[in-house]
């Protein structure tokens, strides 16, 4: 088929320099172009504001990847700058911690339900690092139940491709069943009886917890004296200003937050039980500069302010829902209903791609993903909806899923996938 993409070249010079100069072109693997369709999708961009992204080419989009979930409320929401440049003008970073520091704990600990202690962080995979170190100290265990990803941490990571200069013996820590599969953890703690510390995960992705999964779960890990960690980097404050685990009516130990916390700025924070935290601390070192940074303490002040007083958690859950009511409804009218499904709760949805075998078919996937971003709607991994987006961006992103879903359907009756492709087939980052 005929290129019919827009020019890239200037982002593509600019890649090839980056390539040169930085590890891996960027800071994060799910920004590389390479995890998008390359030569389709846009690779830099430059400004952003409520739902809309613009790129080193001057074209503008609709995001729902949301700088990979920060921007909760959208981008430069102005309350959340106004306050920041307040807090701006009085110093970000001092020699002794600042007071409000003990102001955003306190907020954490009246709304999310695990909360009885605070440490702040810079990012997931420090929280999530932290909880571990928290539950072995605890404990005095070292194995781990885990989730997909949880970071880019040893004992995140040890088992995937991407383990080069993690020592092997790591694996023999760790150990990863699938979700939702009970059996799999059970047998887990019989073949490693007293020797399991904690059982980290989210609490949900993309599958929704069967058969009382999560419940079971913690009470599989305080049966074995090891303890549960919810990784709410992702699912904090979308599913709920209490996170996952008060929609899900469980409460785990240990949990992290990031992402969304701070409206787009750099903040995470482990919180949990006093009674773990207490008990670890004097037997771990955890220590940060920038973890009592104001202006990302500021933010997130603001943003949970902006949270509470314009209910965004059901603005967000009744965004996502409709989205997801609306894009089944093309596929199924488009008679690939087999072939592409939208999957996840609201706050949080993806897509299966399955070629006419059932089998997973990163042909479609990509095609799809290229049509879409053709059409000037962007994410990448997740759609997460965002206080910013409204009617508008939901009647856009349905037109440009129905002219999507028809191409793909008409690609697929032909038997030719890859002759409609313009770019590179994504990666598999872990």
């Amino acid at each position: 088929m005929a290129n019919n993409t827009q020019n890239l070249d200037k982002s593509l010079k600019l890649w090839e320099r980056a390539e040169n100069i930085i590890m891996n072109g960027t800071q994060l693997y799910s920004k590389m172009p390479s995890v998008s369709i390359k030569g389709v999708s846009p690779i830099y961009f430059v400004e952003g504001k409520g739902s809309k992204v613009i790129d080193l080419e001057g074209n503008k989009y609709i995001d729902y990847s949301m700088a990979l979930g920060p921007c909760i409320l959208g981008y430069a929401n102005p309350e959340v700058n106004h306050a920041v440049k307040k807090q701006m003008a009085k110093g970000s970073i001092f020699s002794l911690p600042h007071p409000i520091e003990v102001e955003a704990a306190e907020l954490l600990c009246k709304i999310i339900p695990c909360a009885e202690m605070v440490r702040f962080l810079k990012t997931g995979s420090e929280a999530t690092n932290t909880a571990v170190r928290m539950a072995r100290a605890y404990t005095g265990r070292e194995k781990l139940i885990k989730g997909h990803y949880h970071g880019w941490h040893e004992w995140s990571i040890c088992d995937t491709p991407k383990n080069g200069g993690i020592p092997k013996v790591l694996r023999n820590y760790v150990f990863t069943p699938n979700y939702n599969d009970y059996d799999a953890y059970e047998k887990i703690f019989r073949r490693h009886k007293g020797e399991i510390a904690a059982v980290i995960i989210e609490p949900i992705e993309f599958e929704p917890p069967r058969d009382r999964f999560l419940h079971r779960i913690k009470e599989l890990a305080h049966r074995n004296n090891a303890l549960l960690i919810f990784d709410e980097v992702v699912t904090g404050f979308r599913f709920g200003l209490g996170g996952a685990q008060e929609h899900f009516g469980v409460i785990p130990d240990i949990a992290t937050f990031g992402k969304g916390m701070a409206g787009g700025l750099p903040l995470s924070c482990v919180v949990g039980r006093k009674k773990v935290i207490m008990g670890a601390k004097d037997k771990i070192f955890v220590s940060t500069t920038f973890g009592g940074d104001t202006l990302a303490l500021r933010a997130f002040l603001t943003t949970i302010k902006i949270m509470q007083s314009h209910n965004v958690a059901k603005k967000i859950w009744d965004f996502g829902a409709e989205l997801k009511e609306k894009t089944s409804r093309i596929l199924k009218d488009a008679g690939i209903i087999n072939n592409i499904r939208c999957v996840g709760l609201p706050p949080r949805l993806g897509f299966e791609f399955k070629d006419n075998q059932g089998k997973d078919s990163k042909e479609l996937k990509t095609l799809f993903m290229q049509e879409v971003v053709k059409r000037k709607i962007f994410f990448v991994w997740n759609i997460l909806p965002s206080f910013a987006h409204g009617g508008k961006d939901m009647a856009e992103t349905i037109e440009a899923f129905k002219v999507s879903a028809q191409i793909c359907r008409k690609a697929l009756n032909e038997n030719r996938l890859k002759d409609y492709l313009e770019g590179e087939m994504p990666i598999t980052v872990v």
